[in-house]
């Protein structure tokens, strides 16, 4: 049994630092975080931190998760590119807030863990997982009205920035592999705007436009 309950993490961790988005509060009120965060975390699901999930991977905290789509402003008809799927969490969260989700992973075992937790929760309608590597996006897919990265670049993308619709809005982490600030960047009439949310730490995002994998 988890440490904190769903309505814990949402009034006490979400609400109260400020996400006031009430289709986001409802969506991560209506998704079993522990079903994503593995048998061996679930006591922890709740809690307001990042979670291993192997491969050197995590889940993010609830409140960065809820503060990404916040950013945002989904209405409910758009097709958004989901970034580093990891176990399916962030894209689920999406999926209640979205027409249509095209989460990307690098990693194969994660690719797969995230289509079975999907599955699993009843969540996989609008949800399509696909291997490869998200620092190029996913060119097949796009344009995207959204675009949500939960891994830390060194800079921008300017694949990501191709693959966005005009209007459209891509939230990504952007600093170095310890540290970040979550930028929201907004296209609208041919020009970008960048405006800085929040510090934040997510594990680097590993592709030919993002960080080299070590080792």
């Amino acid at each position: 049994m988890s440490r904190f309950s769903v309505v814990e993490m949402v009034e006490k961790q979400l609400r109260r630092r400020g996400i006031y988005d009430q289709r986001v509060l409802n969506a991560m009120l209506l998704i079993p975080r522990e079903d994503f965060a593995g048998p061996e975390n679930r006591k922890d699901a709740y809690a307001d931190a990042p979670l291993p999930i192997g491969h050197g991977q995590t889940i993010t905290q609830p409140y960065m998760t809820a503060l990404m789509a916040q950013c945002l402003a989904l209405q409910g008809t758009e097709k958004v590119l989901d970034v580093g799927t990891g176990s399916g969490y962030h894209a689920a969260v999406l999926g209640r807030l979205a027409r249509r989700v095209i989460s990307i992973e690098r990693i194969p075992e994660l690719a797969e863990l995230a289509s079975g937790n999907l599955e699993r929760a009843g969540l996989a309608a609008n949800i399509t997982v696909v291997c490869g590597d998200g620092s190029l996006g996913y060119p097949p897919e796009s344009p995207y009205d959204a675009i949500s990265v939960a891994a830390a670049s060194p800079c921008v993308p300017p694949e990501l920035v191709a693959q966005l619709k005009d209007p459209g809005t891509l939230v990504i982490p952007v600093g170095s592999r310890q540290d970040q600030d979550l930028e929201v960047l907004r296209k609208e009439r041919g020009k970008v705007t960048m405006r800085v949310v929040s510090a934040c730490r997510f594990v680097p995002l590993v592709g030919r436009e993002g960080w080299l994998e070590r080792g």
